[in-house]
């Protein structure tokens, strides 16, 4: 694995690691559904939708695991258990990871083999934005999070020494 694969799959394990400890501070099984005016999506549905995009998108595409995306389903499902929520969270980690691991790094070279939103892109670039939008979606849950239950704690995402490189100083 190059180092820019073993980067992009720590970024990811981090992220999505940290958005089970978000579905797991949700004190309840329906806070995660709550809606607030204003906001788009709740807390779960994004949670959905960041599961349902990597496992399609990472799995499915370039890591041919057969995964077969149902994206209206993504934003129209409601009430899954916090457990059903992390169990997403944790398919998608085992894809991402699974596809990293075994990625050829002459891929990342190479056009993506699919198109999105009608544009053609490198498959490295694809894999930034996916870890982009991930993070995104992140900061979205903890502020739904922390709207519904009235509390500040953290879950400590975005953890610095989780990165690859990371040394103690």
């Amino acid at each position: 694995m190059t180092d820019t694969l073993r980067f992009l799959a720590a970024l990811f394990h981090r992220d999505l690691a940290a958005l089970r400890r978000q579905v797991e501070a949700y004190p309840d099984d329906a806070l995660p559904w709550r809606e607030i005016p204003g906001l788009t999506n709740s807390g779960g549905t994004l949670v959905l939708h960041l599961a349902g995009n990597l496992q399609h998108y990472v799995g499915g595409v370039l890591g041919g695991t057969g995964y077969v995306r149902d994206r209206p389903a993504e934003f129209s499902r409601r009430g899954l258990s916090r457990t059903d929520l992390c169990g997403e969270v944790d398919a998608a980690q085992l894809a991402v990871q699974y596809t990293l691991g075994r990625l050829d790094p002459a891929r990342l070279g190479v056009p993506y083999a699919d198109s999105l939103a009608s544009h053609r892109f490198i498959t490295a670039d694809l894999l930034l934005h996916l870890s982009v939008h991930l993070g995104y979606h992140l900061g979205q849950v903890d502020y739904h999070r922390r709207a519904v239950t009235g509390t500040a704690t953290t879950i400590g995402a975005m953890a610095l020494p989780e990165l690859a490189s990371a040394r103690p100083a």
